[in-house]
């Protein structure tokens, strides 16, 4: 048998700071990676042209760093149980490294590849996390059970010391010319476009792909604009946020990079603002966590609510108030700009994330679940934990302790867009209007009409009225009052 490790990459398209890769190479020198493209993943119906133009950028970039190395990244096409056990078989590899996963179809997915790999007399990695921080089975309650509200899984969590970064891939040694035969006639295939593959993405990436873009943007962030991170971050017209979201996702950079990285810019932090903006973002990293942990130990979230009232909530589901929404054009101006952002860069700010998830199920009384597949459909960074965890919160569905938020779309523009900057750039037929207008949405009939854009499809204050008697009435109960956050 050789000494050959096949490592599995999946969410970590790197070889930096990648501890499951890293444990391979405390095993053997020769390690050889391999992916492969998942058609019941590509398959579905919530597969956004940007995410997949991403991650083929970030395989590409891949490909390069371990021919750096002295080895090479095989491609596969197939079901991940089939196609993964074939090759190691056909190559006698001795084992097959990877690092474990959160979401529901993950965990079903590599039990299956575990159990064929056994079958095989294949070695497998043992429980191995490193998306996040901490494994779902270290942060717990003090009775034992996983945590269902944030601020006490942030205060355990931050508590914990951190690992740090693990040593980047090196002297590795790949797969012979006739291995690498056996590798094609085994499925080992040429990386195809993201065309290829039917996405078709013709416009550029917020982020470029791999592990040297995303570790710039890092740094950029870090000695730019993180000590002010937690003045400037809710304010979509500036650029006060990392967008690391999407090499975060696909682990174009290491999580504990990024932490080693935030606790050295707290080290060398110029005031005490400084270092309570560093830990507004430390607090973004385990929002992710807590999201991440939550799918893991509640993994019906991927179906529905977490709380109970909202389990069969009656939503109206309006046809044509959810098209308007997903076009932006709903009449509401901060919405539509937000809604216009996604459509045409395929990422959009987490502050107006939250205004146009709340605008959609509480003024519009459209289910999440239809808010959260297209957004699923649109992101760059579309995470299965983070999307559905911001939507629950956003429907007050979700692991909360506050009953309901409602958002009021025009306070939230005169807050966070103040200059009408971000409507602007995203709503050019509203350019040359008043900031007054553009914030508030009181603009007349008759203006909307010569620019073509349409009248509010509801009015705030009624839909606010009734999403709250609904609340009431499936509650069972009277006399407790939402928060509004407006």
């Amino acid at each position: 048998m050789s000494d050959l490790i096949l490592f599995w990459h999946r969410r970590d398209l790197r070889i930096s700071d990648n501890t499951g890769l890293a444990a391979a190479r405390q095993r053997s020198q020769k390690v050889v990676g391999v992916f492969c493209l998942d058609p019941n993943i590509l398959e579905r119906d919530d597969v956004a042209p940007v995410r997949v133009t991403y991650m083929i950028g970030c395989l590409q970039q891949l490909q390069q760093r371990y021919a750096q190395v002295g080895s090479q990244l095989l491609v596969l096409h197939g079901e991940p149980h089939k196609a993964i056990p074939a090759l190691a078989t056909a190559l006698s590899a001795k084992a097959v490294f990877w690092n474990w996963d959160v979401e529901p179809y993950s965990q079903v997915r590599d039990r299956a590849v575990i159990e064929a790999l056994t079958e095989k007399g294949i070695q497998v990695l043992e429980e191995n996390w490193d998306q996040i921080l901490h494994s779902p089975d270290d942060i717990y309650t003090g009775s034992n059970q996983p945590y269902t509200v944030f601020t006490p899984f942030w205060r355990n969590w931050s508590s914990k010391p951190k690992a740090a970064p693990v040593d980047t891939l090196k002297d590795v040694e790949g797969l012979t010319e006739q291995e690498l035969q056996t590798a094609k006639q085994a499925g080992a295939i040429a990386l195809p476009t993201a065309k290829d593959l039917g996405f078709n993405w013709e416009d550029g990436l917020v982020i470029e792909p791999g592990e040297a873009s995303a570790r710039e943007r890092l740094e950029q962030f870090c000695h730019r604009a993180i000590e002010e991170y937690k003045e400037q971050r809710n304010f979509p017209a500036h650029d006060g946020t990392s967008q690391l979201s999407a090499a975060l996702k696909f682990g174009a950079i290491g999580i504990r990079t990024v932490w080693a990285a935030t606790v050295e810019a707290m080290e060398n932090g110029r005031s005490d603002e400084a270092e309570t903006s560093i830990r507004a973002w430390q607090q973004e990293l385990a929002w992710r966590e807590f999201y991440q942990h939550a799918m893991y130990h509640f993994p019906e979230l991927e179906q529905g609510a977490y709380r109970q009232q909202f389990k069969n909530f009656p939503y109206e589901n309006n046809e044509e108030y959810f098209q308007a929404w997903c076009e932006g054009r709903t009449g509401y101006p901060i919405v539509d700009a937000a809604m216009r952002q996604m459509n045409n860069i395929g990422w959009m700010h987490n502050r107006c994330r939250m205004i146009v998830a709340n605008f959609l199920t509480k003024d519009l009384l459209v289910d999440p679940r239809l808010g959260e597949k297209y957004f699923y459909q649109r992101l760059i960074d579309g995470d299965l934990s983070a999307n559905n965890g911001g939507w629950q919160w956003s429907a007050s569905s979700g692991m909360d302790p506050k009953p309901i938020r409602i958002f009021n779309p025009a306070s939230q523009a005169q807050k966070f867009d103040p200059e009408g900057e971000y409507i602007r750039e995203w709503l050019p037929e509203l350019r040359s209007f008043d900031t007054e207008e553009l914030l508030s949405g009181n603009i007349s009939i008759r203006d909307r009409s010569a620019v073509d854009y349409p009248a509010p499809i509801v009015d705030h204050k009624i839909q606010q009225r009734q999403f709250k008697a609904i609340y009431q009435q499936q509650r069972g109960e009277s006399g407790i009052g939402s928060r509004e956050s407006g």
